[in-house]
Order: C-alpha cells, then structure tokens, then sequence
C-alpha cells in the first residue's frame, strides 16, 4: 500500500509541475502577442522575479530539512524520531524567516528601479 501512495505522489507532482509550467508558458504567450487587455498585463510584470524568490525558498526549506536528516545520520548519540521532526520544523521555520528578508530586500530593490511604490 505504501508504495502505491508513493507512485502516485510522486506522479501527481509530475503532473501538476508540467501543468503549472505549460499554463504560465500560455499566459506569458499570450501577453507578449497582446491578445489580453492592458487590465491584465501587471499580474505578469514581475513573473520573473516571483519565480526566482520561490526557488530561493524552496531550496531554502530543503535544506534546512536535510541538515536536520543528515545530523540524525552523521549524530554518535541516538536521536529520536520525534525530535528529528521538531528539528526539521524548526530548521524549516528558519529557512521561512530567512526568505522573508531575502524577498523583502529583493522586492523592495526591484521596486525602486522601476519606480514604483
């Protein structure tokens, strides 16, 4: 049963991604072709640098849960699974307010340059 659950995660992920990935491709498309009114165009302006901020998290929270999994691995005392996940919330909430500040800073620069407030 476990193994099912597994394939269909990781399958309904690989869906969703393509999906995700082909509808911003149309949207962005359709833009550049000027087939949407001018009402809509400022919901992509600053496509580019929300994609950027979100990898930035992603990867950010990712590895904040593989330091608390490789600590319980590389630990010469027994770790308890418990604390291990505490661990890796803790880290991920880190990796969360890290982001933030990053986003911030980046927003707020992006903001300046083009001359919006």
């Amino acid at each position: 049963m476990e193994e099912a659950v597994q394939m269909a995660v990781a399958f309904g992920s690989f869906v969703l991604m393509v999906k995700f990935i082909t509808e911003y491709a149309l949207r962005k498309k359709l833009i550049e072709k000027g087939l949407v009114d001018e009402k809509v165009k400022y919901l992509f302006a600053d496509a580019g640098l929300t994609h950027l901020l979100s990898n930035i998290k992603w990867g950010l929270i990712l590895v904040a849960i593989g330091v608390a999994l490789f600590w319980k691995q590389i630990s010469p005392y027994y770790i308890e699974d418990t604390t291990v996940f505490g661990l890796m919330f803790i880290l991920g909430g880190i990796g969360f307010l890290v982001y933030y500040f990053i986003a911030k800073s980046h927003i707020e620069k992006h903001r300046k340059n083009s001359g919006q407030m």
